[in-house]
């Protein structure tokens, strides 16, 4: 048994190489299997790393720089950011999706006296965040261990009202299905604020990306559209804010985005409207949302 086990550890530490850069000193600090998924923790020199495949180069699901804990090491997680140029003083806030908690870690660093709910899926990931990145569950900070869309119907029986939504919940290859259709958004919508900020990670170059788009915009209108290698959609209840309230905003929290990575002459410019996806393409729903068969299409 302790011999399979050897050998079990030398070709994880072997996977785990051939992913790094070249030239990288990396380790592995954790793994384990949860009911969900095999958790990875590494590090390279000063980066760290969350993943749910042993390979670097298969994914990360978070990064933290040891040396600067505070700046954000992905850009995706710098472009959520832009959320608080819509509403610059949230004081209640849901996040969906754990990670490595770079988000929950920044909101309440950034407003201090907002209530934060977080929801993940996997306790397992809970505990890594907390042992391997530093997250601190704050004072006004609560984390649930269940189904984010569970979590939404119960809040929405409760008549919670959020002023800012953010929606990071992956899976090794996507989103949860469930959480990709009409009928989840018009949850999600019901438990926001009169003008609450909707922020949705998914990816811009998805086989599910002309239909990720209309499912949006037929519960929200018009949203922002911003892409690069993730895409991040922001919408808000009521109407998005003009170029001048943006800007205004984006002043207000210049010196505190900046040093983590996310400045306004990088979030700005992504904060497009203009629709770039097929408008007959079909609307995901409880009933319609194969997304492992669109998604493998773009493969």
């Amino acid at each position: 048994m302790n011999r399979r086990r050897s050998i079990a550890a030398a070709l994880l530490a072997a996977a785990l190489g051939a992913g790094a850069p070249t030239g990288a000193a990396s380790a592995q600090l954790h793994q384990e299997r949860s009911l969900y998924r095999n958790i990875f923790v590494t590090q390279d020199g000063d980066e760290r790393c969350l993943l749910f495949r042993a390979r670097r180069g298969l994914g990360r699901e978070s990064c933290k720089l040891m040396s600067d804990p505070d700046r954000m090491v992905f850009e995706y997680t710098q472009m959520m950011m832009a959320g608080l140029y819509l509403n610059p003083e949230p004081k209640r806030i849901l996040i969906i999706g754990l990670g490595g908690a770079t988000i929950p870690s920044a909101l309440q660093a950034l407003v201090p006296n907002a209530q934060i709910d977080v929801v993940e899926l996997d306790g397992a990931v809970g505990r890594v965040a907390q042992t391997y990145f530093g997250f601190k569950p704050g004072p006004r900070t609560k984390v649930s261990i269940e189904d984010g869309r569970v979590f939404v119907k119960r809040a929405g029986r409760a008549k919670a009202a959020y002023d800012m939504i953010m929606l990071d919940a992956f899976e090794a290859d996507y989103i949860p299905e469930h959480m990709l259709t009409r009928e989840f958004l018009q949850e999600v919508k019901a438990i926001m604020a009169p003008r609450g900020v909707l922020v949705a990670n998914t990816w811009s170059s998805s086989g599910l990306y002309d239909h990720e788009s209309v499912t949006y915009g037929a519960v929200f209108g018009d949203f922002f559209n911003m892409k690069l290698g993730n895409r991040i959609i922001v919408a808000q209840l009521g109407g998005l804010p003009s170029a001048e309230v943006l800007k205004r905003n984006a002043a207000t929290w210049e010196p505190q985005l900046a040093r983590r990575g996310a400045t306004s002459a990088f979030l700005l410019p992504l904060l497009q409207v203009r629709p770039d996806w097929d408008p007959k393409a079909r609307i995901l729903t409880d009933q319609y949302s194969p997304s492992n068969v669109l998604n493998a299409q773009k493969r």
